[in-house]
């Protein structure tokens, strides 16, 4: 195939992965909307005659938690399948800019973006077929993908081309891609750490709504938890390394530019973070909401530093 077969393979890749991330969404709303019929007929049969239906009270699901019925598991398999396949056209996205590029493909905002939103999908793919309660989340998790990508296309996309002189270094494949990771796997650390503030409110915990179809609090604040601490390391090596490639290139290892502030700002917030759920007083809900704070400023970040702000980093915004 030729270079600009392989860029136009890569424009409909994108589009058939945000079509494929709808369809798993749709099939998560499914799993959420019918995994909790069996436990609903069960509560009001036991209302009604005062012995929970005749169903033995250790066999039933513990306050909080969601007793899936076979339809609904189904559903939520079918849903983390699709999930799968739109990781794998996602990859393919990337695959095909790359080598229609002959270069990493991460050279610019719209590839950096587009591989973080993989990383975060990939993390959450992992985590739920490891803990199949955690695919309660998948509306949660497919929501901020689809609409990522969505706003990447539209508003970061540029074509297939070859970086500009100053990105041709090694260390375009060891510090972005440090870069990459460690955003990825903090996007799925905020988002489990909002929707622990969310199931971790008063009432939620006995709530029959929504919020209470969601893993419990001590499940979304493990999983916030575990992923910062995989992500930050990959975060402080990402950080170090562009300050050695910014010595080779610039001849200074700091300078205080935009970026570079708000890349140790984030680290600050996440090392907080990390430290604030092992202190008195922080754990719980004050500690996540410094993951929070932490996932705004990366977003805060990529966007506005980069399109807003200017200094040495403004030619690609992606170190």
């Amino acid at each position: 195939m030729t270079d600009s077969s392989l860029a136009e393979l890569s424009n409909t890749l994108f589009s058939v992965s945000v079509a494929l991330y709808s369809a798993a969404l749709v099939a998560y709303c499914a799993e959420l909307a019918f995994g909790r019929r069996r436990r609903r007929a069960e509560e009001l049969v036991g209302a009604e005659t005062g012995q929970g239906g005749g169903v033995a009270l250790a066999d039933r699901p513990a306050a909080g938690t969601a007793a899936e019925t076979p339809g609904a598991n189904r559903w939520g398999v079918v849903a983390l399948g699709v999930t799968v396949l739109g990781a794998l056209t996602h990859a393919g996205v990337l695959l095909t800019r790359g080598l229609a590029t002959d270069r990493l493909p991460w050279g610019n905002m719209y590839e950096f973006a587009t591989a973080v939103v993989l990383v975060a999908v990939v993390a959450f793919v992992v985590f739920a077929v490891r803990s199949p309660n955690l695919r309660h989340i998948g509306v949660f998790m497919m929501a901020p993908v689809i609409l990522s990508l969505v706003a990447i296309g539209l508003g970061l996309y540029t074509e297939a081309a070859p970086v500009v002189a100053a990105l041709r270094s090694y260390w375009l494949a060891i510090h972005v891609t440090a870069a990459i990771l460690g955003f990825g796997i903090f996007m799925v650390s905020g988002i489990a750490s909002v929707l622990y503030l969310v199931r971790s409110r008063p009432g939620a915990e006995a709530g029959t709504g929504l919020v209470s179809r969601l893993p419990s609090p001590a499940a979304l604040d493990r999983l916030a938890h575990r992923t910062a601490v995989f992500g930050f390391p990959i975060w402080t090596f990402a950080v170090i390394a562009g300050a050695i490639w910014a010595e080779a290139a610039w001849g200074r290892f700091w300078g205080w530019d935009p970026k570079e502030t708000w890349s140790f700002v984030a680290w600050v917030v996440y090392a907080a973070y990390l430290h604030a759920r092992t202190t008195a007083g922080w754990r719980g809900r004050p500690a996540a909401w410094v993951n929070v704070v932490g996932l705004a400023v990366m977003i805060f970040n990529l966007t506005f530093v980069n399109l807003v702000s200017t200094g040495l980093h403004s030619y690609a915004g992606v170190d």
